[in-house]
This record gives C-alpha cells, structure tokens and sequence, in this order.
C-alpha cells in the first residue's frame, strides 16, 4: 500500500515537473501564436494563474490587433475565477469601455457590476464596495434596460440596500445604548429617510420613542417639553402602524410617563 502511494507521488510530482518546464518554455519561447493557444488552453482547464502570466505578455505584443480583445476578456475572467473581484471589476468594465459594440460588452459591464457586489463585506464593516455595487448595477440597469440581467441586478441591488440599511440601524441602536440619545435619533431619522419602506420601522420607530425619552429626561427644563412631546408622536405612530407591537408594555410605560411629565 505505501509503495503504490509513493508511486503515485512520485508519478504526480514527474508530471507536475514535466507541466511546469513546458509552461517555463512558452513563457521564453518567441512563437506568439503558441503562447496564444497555450493560454487559452490553460484558461479552459482552469490554470487561471498560469494563464495570466501568458496573457501579461501577449496583451503588450496583440496591442491594436482583434486578438486582443480575446485576450481581454479571459484576462478580466481569470482574475475573477481566482477570486480577485476588485482587479476584475476593472479589466470587466475597460473591457465594456474599449469595446462598447462588441456582443460580450453588455456581459462585461455586468460582470464589472457583479464582482463589487461579491467584494462587498458583512454589513458590520465599511461598505465603500456595497455602494459602488448599487452604483454599477445602476449604471448597468440605465445603458442596458433591454438586458435579460436586470431582474438579477434589481435583486441584487434590493440585497446591497437591505445591508446598507441593517449597518445604519446598528449604528442609531449602538448610538442609543452608548447613551448618545442625540445621535441616535439623527441616525434613526436618517435611515427612515433613505429606506421608507423598511420591514425593520417597527424596531426603528420604538428605538427611535426611547432615545427621544431619554434625551428628554438628561435635556435641561427648556428644551425638555418639546423632546417628551416628539417621544408621545412617535408612539401614536408607533400604535398606528403596530397596534399588536411586542414592545406595547415598554412604549406604554414610557408614553404614561412623558405625557405625565407635559401635564406637570
């Protein structure tokens, strides 16, 4: 048994060898349409990395000639398939921009589009990548509104924006429990404005009625009266929109007390 296994090693280390020379040998060779050939070939079999280097040098020597735009377009993919979405996303969107009438631009531009998409990081970190997706997709929605992506691009916008809009509440909510009752309430009307039609205002609006009853109860006597009413507004909102609301005890608590505090 160790011996076929050893073998085996042996035999896969001989052919990785063997592979390794042949690419180092193009990679010198001076016959162009050979690298070609052999670049594409490593593209197909999934030698992404290999590829690249072959398609470095034949992107200097192809330049001004339709061999080059094949040679883009694997270029941009491989970086993609390794996973390198930023690099992708450029060489993607250069393709679309250099050549706009090609049937592969369309694809191109939405694949720049979709690798920002794939950077953009958990809601909890900077999300410079999420809107520059939403951005692109955008773009993407406005050159080709026939394209049979848009219904991908609209779910994947709808995505960015529900992430976009969890960080925003996390910051109103972190605001709050760090008793900056000030900022929370600007943070939380924010997100109320850029997302009205939240699925999250019932948890909005009830953080948003105790920051305002807590600013109220530190605010000096002049400046209490006007805070305690907006708390007592967001509450009839509040029972408006959610008469059966699971934070009906709390918020009752709090509205006896503010509308307590505008009586005296």
């Amino acid at each position: 048994m160790f011996k076929r296994w050893l073998f085996g090693l042996l035999f896969l280390s001989v052919i990785l060898t063997v592979s390794c020379s042949k690419h180092s040998r193009v990679l010198k060779s001076g016959d162009n349409d050979l690298k070609y050939e052999v670049a594409i070939d490593l593209y197909e079999k999934g030698d992404y990395y290999r590829a690249i280097q072959l398609f470095d040098q034949l992107i200097a020597i192809y330049r001004g000639t339709e061999r080059l735009e094949v040679i883009n377009y694997y270029y941009a993919y491989c970086y993609y398939h390794q996973g390198d979405y930023l690099l992708a996303s450029y060489y993607f969107k250069r393709y679309a921009q250099n050549y706009p009438s090609n049937p592969r631009a369309e694809e191109c531009m939405f694949m720049n589009a979709y690798c920002y998409y794939l950077d953009s990081p958990r809601y909890s970190l900077d999300q410079t990548n999420t809107y520059e997706a939403i951005k692109e997709m955008q773009i993407f929605i406005n050159v080709f509104p026939q394209s049979d992506s848009i219904k991908t691009c609209n779910d994947i916008i709808d995505k960015l924006r529900d992430k976009l809009e969890k960080k925003a509440t996390e910051i109103g909510i972190q605001y709050y429990k760090t008793r900056h009752y000030k900022a929370a309430i600007a943070s939380f009307e924010n997100v109320m404005k850029d997302f009205p039609d939240s699925e999250n205002r019932e948890q909005i609006f009830y953080f948003m009625m105790k920051s305002y009853f807590f600013y109220a109860i530190h605010s000096i006597d002049e400046k209490q009266d006007e805070r305690y009413q907006e708390a007592v507004e967001i509450y009839n909102d509040i029972m408006y929109l959610f008469p059966e609301t699971k934070y009906q005890r709390e918020l009752k608590t709090m509205h006896r007390n503010a509308t307590d505090k505008l009586a005296n």
